[in-house]
């Protein structure tokens, strides 16, 4: 007898089921199941992945389901479950469907919307509809409330159904059933409906049930009573074996109702289609066709950036060849697309980047504004971006600054309709410290104790997985092994560790289509009212969507706001007109000044830049190409070869052309595609071709492309050993070529960011400070290069701050949200002031009375937000309290105060600069006034100490800095070790203490207290584009 297992939930029923998808197929077909269907409750997510893995292991029919779990039909009050079985593609669009709708409706289950199974009669079309035999079933309810109801119901839900779905009564074959089995037998012959057996398998083996009500637990967050008992308890609701339903059922007589099993598996038909995306038209009535309106865009933009100046040849050849091969190629609409995104961040004054990756290798994307490089003037191959060899999607992701993604997302949403537009959806998972996390919390564990687990997991920058860290952990192996209770723990969130535990909105892509997306995937409720799709982005592509990726880029906002700030002076300031030979710029790179210039932050290349001595623009697009894994090795030639130490040879000198800006070293892959074109005649297609295979390690390619290059250069009049030669070259470095593209774009945005730091400083910092503010670490560091850059930077004023940081006349004026301990409310009612305040006294009558709390105006006192009125802190510290008590009881009425003599009497001297600067820090984590950090600059002259940002890499040094945050960790031995953060007036560093280091000076360790310390500094392990700093010895500075 063939039997399909009909009703299974997996782990994507999020906490409430254990099971994995490949583990689910896997075991169903070990137990010489047929077919077997996944039925999640009112979600899609499993069922891509489901069906593909089905087809991988083979030998098992995948059947596409789900448990509609809506209002019910006649206890609308609450809520039952339907199964159902997708017949074909259309039944399968349909799930989609009333999947999207329940979940919208609800806000994905959240809400207590009521959804009625009548709202959703368009959709039950090619279905099967399995009624449940379990206690999400509103047949057994009645059965056991009003048995006379099910009639009732029963009819209503034949009325409902389509012609083309089928319904089937549900039946579990058990000695807690024969009263129901019954009851369904007489329905059955009285509505002339078959019985189906359905098993309800939330979990694959008995033993499991625990793993399922601890997720239950995780879920409700409530406690898991007696979890040890519980442990050893078999549950009924797991996938027994074909052999034992037949035997089961045979017993209970219900052998008809298992053959239907296998009776409705083959009726189901239905597939998951993979495609190609499939791209939306681009909705415009100025011309017939896209390719029309695409063509008339491209050469507008041609003409404008040459502008009066006639248009080379090369530019208008490259155009129409460009122009060709999308039109060919029917790409047409999705540069349309890109171009109309672009076009309303222009407009709306939107920060863009001159572009990411290979589409800066497009004339086409150049001319529309889409990107902002010449790929002609940077020698960039449109071919890497798009290869007519090729048939593949363009990828052309877009970055914008951070804080205006959600405003293009909305312009896409609304632009294409929400059936047609939707974000992305993506899983937080159970990793080992969440796991244990949430398992200990069910069984009752103390925030203590949960945090002595969590730091038993060894550190790693990478994750970690349980069983890796119980093997490196010498501690987490004591505290699992001691006791039963912790060995039950760690086996259970061993077990649990990677099932997804919440859903959120993947952090770039949005997707769009010609078609209803809810016809290709689910959907559910996301953010803004902008649907999100329940395929991860591994599969909305494969299932025919158009994915675009909008990037937050943070440098972009700091760069747009910068912009805005010189412009509102007064300045018209374009960044495309910055030159790139500035002197003062380049000396900026050249002194490695690059806190906050992007890309080129890190203390790895930072070293790079000073033994470089970049001259130009385009040094600086090899250093950010080749600082990178891979290519990191080859910096140290290309740096000897810049500067005559090591002569600068060529694989052959028919590629000097090529290879002579990188001094003869392959850097970029577009330099692997010149070679094959210039030395074996390859077209710029096939040469890309070559390209993917050698960076993807294609062997089979790379071995079949060689016998091609190699005679293509025979052919070109090179000799055999030389074309051997050079294809052994170009294999052994195309694996570490860098996009050229991506490094010139790139490194354009650190240019200009650069040029605005050095023109610019005090708009620069101000964007800096309002993007980092968040950072205190960060906050404290471009303090002090303020310092060091000379601007002036004001305490907040309770009469001129905004909420952030500001400009005025050229001075940063800290904003008010810089202040701890101040509720953000308080502060918009500050600032929106209708008029000045006069007096300290005179701000408190002013403010609403539940404003007046002592200890947010102590700390706005604290801040310097009142010295233009009242220059002595401490005389109002020490008043506040009295001078609020005196304006809580008399309000605005200035005479009664005065008539009640109630004034502040006390009388305190101006404190000192230094004390000043210690109540600022408090309070803003930085100090105005005097910075903390004059000491230790004092300090590091009179041991002539280096500056801890500039030490070298590979020595040990000596350094002097300020403890400013410490970190303790477990190692996986289980000894302690910490992470510090030291600061001088220049930068501030962390600092790894290492177990041996860390036992001898821990107790030395104070926040805030000043250090001599001998620092060795080496290549980061886990990061190229960092120096790691270990603290070999450190001594308490005594000093005032």
């Amino acid at each position: 007898m063939e039997v399909a297992a009909l009703q299974n939930i997996s782990s994507f029923t999020l906490l409430e089921s254990p099971t994995r998808i490949t583990d689910l197929l896997e075991i169903a077909k070990k137990r010489k199941y047929e077919a077997i269907a996944l039925t999640d409750v009112n979600v899609t997510y499993g069922l891509v992945n489901f069906y593909e893995q089905a087809k991988k292991i083979g030998g098992i029919k995948p059947l596409l389901g789900m448990q509609l779990r809506i209002n019910g039909l006649v206890t609308q009050a609450s809520k039952y479950d339907l199964i159902l079985l997708a017949k074909n593609n259309a039944g399968y669009k349909n799930i989609l469907r009333l999947s999207s709708k329940v979940n919208l409706q609800t806000d994905n289950g959240q809400n207590d919307k009521m959804v009625l199974l009548q709202e959703l009669q368009n959709d039950l079309n090619d279905l099967i509809v399995i009624v449940p035999a379990n206690v999400h079933s509103e047949l057994v309810k009645l059965h056991q409330e009003n048995e006379s109801m099910g009639s009732n119901y029963l009819r209503e839900l034949q009325g409902l159904l389509a012609a083309n779905s089928s319904l089937y009564l549900g039946v579990y074959a058990s000695k807690t059933q024969v009263e129901y089995i019954d009851y369904v037998k007489t329905l059955a012959k009285q509505f002339d409906l078959p019985l189906v057996a359905l098993e309800d398998s939330q979990y694959l083996e008995p033993r499991q049930q625990f793993l399922q009500k601890t997720l239950m637990a995780i879920k409700s967050g409530q406690l898991l009573q007696d979890y040890l008992p519980l442990s050893k308890q078999n549950g009924s609701h797991y996938l027994t074996s074909k052999a034992e339903m037949i035997e089961r059922y045979h017993e209970y007589d219900l052998d008809q109702a298992l053959e239907n099993t296998w009776k409705i598996a083959e009726q189901c038909s239905a597939e998951v289609v993979f495609q190609s995306p499939v791209l939306p038209k681009y909705r415009q009535d100025k011309y017939p066709t896209s390719k029309e309106f695409l063509s008339s865009l491209a050469k507008k933009g041609l003409e404008r950036i040459f502008g009066s100046k006639m248009i080379p040849r090369n530019y208008v050849q490259r155009l129409a060849y460009e122009l060709k091969v999308i039109n060919q190629m029917g790409f047409d609409d999705y540069f349309l697309i890109v171009w109309d995104v672009i076009n309303f961040c222009h407009r709306e004054k939107i920060t863009t980047s001159p572009g990411r990756g290979s589409a800066c290798g497009s004339l086409v994307s150049y001319c529309l504004g889409i990107t902002g490089v010449d790929p002609i003037a940077y020698n960039l191959l449109f071919e890497r971006f798009l290869n007519p060899a090729r048939h593949e999607m363009p990828d052309i992701d877009l970055d914008i600054p951070d804080n205006k993604r959600d405003q293009v997302i909305s312009y896409m949403f609304h632009k294409y309709g929400s059936e047609h537009a939707a974000q992305i959806l993506t899983f937080g998972t159970l990793a080992a410290k969440q796991a244990l996390r949430d398992v200990g919390r069910v069984f009752g564990l103390s925030m203590a104790e949960l945090s002595k687990w969590s730091n038993a997991i060894p550190f790693s920058k990478t994750q970690i997985k349980l069983q890796d860290a119980y093997e490196q952990s010498r501690e987490l192996r004591l505290l699992v092994d001691s006791s039963q209770q912790n060995q039950l723990l760690f086996q259970t969130a061993r077990a649990l560790e990677g099932l997804p535990r919440h859903y959120s909105i993947h952090a770039a892509g949005l997707v769009i289509s010609d078609q209803a997306i809810d016809a290709i995937s689910g959907l559910q409720a996301g953010q803004m009212g902008v649907p999100i799709t329940q395929q991860t982005k591994k599969y909305v592509e494969k299932l025919g969507l158009l994915k675009i990726d909008f990037l937050g880029l943070r440098n972009l906002t700091i760069l747009g706001n910068t912009i805005d700030l010189i412009r509102s002076q007064g300045i018209n300031f374009d960044p495309n007109r910055i030159p790139l030979n500035d002197e003062q710029t380049l000396d900026l790179f050249r002194r490695a000044d690059t806190d906050a210039i992007f890309q080129f932050e890190s203390e790895g290349i930072k070293q790079v830049l000073k033994k470089l001595h970049p001259d130009n623009f385009e040094d600086l697009v090899a250093v950010n190409a080749l600082f990178r894994p891979g290519p990191i090795k080859n910096i140290d030639t290309f740096i000897a070869r810049k500067h005559g130490k090591e002569p600068v040879t060529y694989p052959d000198p028919s590629l000097e052309q090529i290879l002579r800006p990188t001094y003869g070293i392959l850097v970029y892959q577009e330099q692997v595609m010149q070679t094959a074109q210039i030395l074996a005649g390859f077209s710029l297609g096939e040469a890309d071709i070559l390209r993917r295979a050698m960076s993807k390690k294609i062997q089979a390619v790379i071995d079949q492309e060689r016998v091609k290059f190699i005679d293509g250069a025979v052919r070109n009049g090179h000799r055999k050993a030389v074309a051997e030669r050079v294809y052994s070259y170009i294999e052994q470095f195309a694996n570490y070529g860098f996009n050229r593209s991506h490094a010139v774009a790139y490194t354009k945005v650190a240019y200009w960011l650069a040029y605005l730091k050095v023109h610019y400083p005090a708009a620069f910092y101000t964007s800096l400070l309002n993007s980092s503010a968040a950072n205190s670490v960060k906050t404290q560091t471009y303090m002090m290069n303020l310092q060091a850059a000379s601007v002036k930077v004001r305490l907040p004023d309770i009469n001129q701050s905004k909420l952030d940081y500001s400009l005025d006349n050229n001075e940063i004026l800290v904003g008010l949200k810089a202040i701890k301990g101040v509720r953000q409310d308080f502060l918009k009612v500050i600032v929106e002031k209708k008029s000045r305040y006069s007096s300290f006294e005179d701000f408190l009558r002013k403010i609403p009375g539940k404003y007046l709390q002592v200890d947010p105006i102590k700390s706005l006192i604290m801040a310097g937000t009142f010295d233009e009125l009242e220059p002595n802190r401490a005389n109002l510290l020490a008043n506040c309290e009295e001078i609020i008590q005196n304006i809580q009881l008399t309000g605005e009425n200035i005479a009664l105060s005065n008539a009640l003599g109630i004034a502040p009497t006390k009388e305190m001297p101006m404190p000192t600069n230094s004390e000043k600067a210690e109540m600022e820090s408090q309070v803003l984590n930085f100090a105005v006034t005097m910075t903390p950090l004059v000491a230790v600059q004092k300090y590091a002259k009179k041991f002539n100490a280096k500056a801890l940002n500039a030490l070298s890499s590979n020595q040990s040094e000596v350094a002097v800095g300020k403890l400013m945050k410490l970190k303790q960790i477990r190692t996986k031995k289980g000894e302690t070790m910490a992470f510090a953060v030291f600061a001088d007036a220049t930068s501030q560093q962390e600092v790894t203490i290492f177990p041996g280091v860390y036992e001898k000076i821990h107790q030395q360790l104070k926040i805030g207290e000043i250090y001599l310390l001998g620092i060795r500094t080496q290549s980061d392990r886990y990061d190229i584009n960092k120096l790691q700093y270990l603290l070999t010895n450190l001594r308490l500075v005594h000093f005032k």
